[in-house]
């Protein structure tokens, strides 16, 4: 196996899925985001983004809250401080294998 390729295999599987590094950029740049901003800016349906938190929820690497604002229920998700390593270990990996391809 060549080195790209080793590096790419040690690449987070649960962040490269492309639905969820969607998930973990929007939440990266911001500090926290409901549900309904998630949504759109991802472009995902309501269930498809529910599988996907709940498995990032899973691994530690958001949190989510479910709250009222008014009487109208709201969702806000927010990376943990796991997930913000997480996802900057992925970012630094990919990165590097990006530069060295590059060459």
């Amino acid at each position: 196996m060549t080195q790209p390729a080793r590096e790419i295999a040690q690449l987070d599987r649960l962040i490269h899925e492309p639905a969820r590094l969607t998930i973990m950029l929007i939440l990266e740049g911001v500090s926290e985001a409901d549900f309904l901003y998630l949504q759109r800016e991802g472009g995902f349906t309501q269930g498809n983004l529910s599988g996907h938190l709940a498995k990032l929820e899973e691994a530690g690497y958001v949190e989510i809250e479910k709250k009222f604002k008014g009487k109208v229920p709201l969702t806000v998700c927010r990376l943990t401080g796991a997930g913000q390593a997480a996802f900057s270990g992925y970012s630094r990996r990919m990165m590097g294998l990006l530069k060295s391809n590059a060459r």
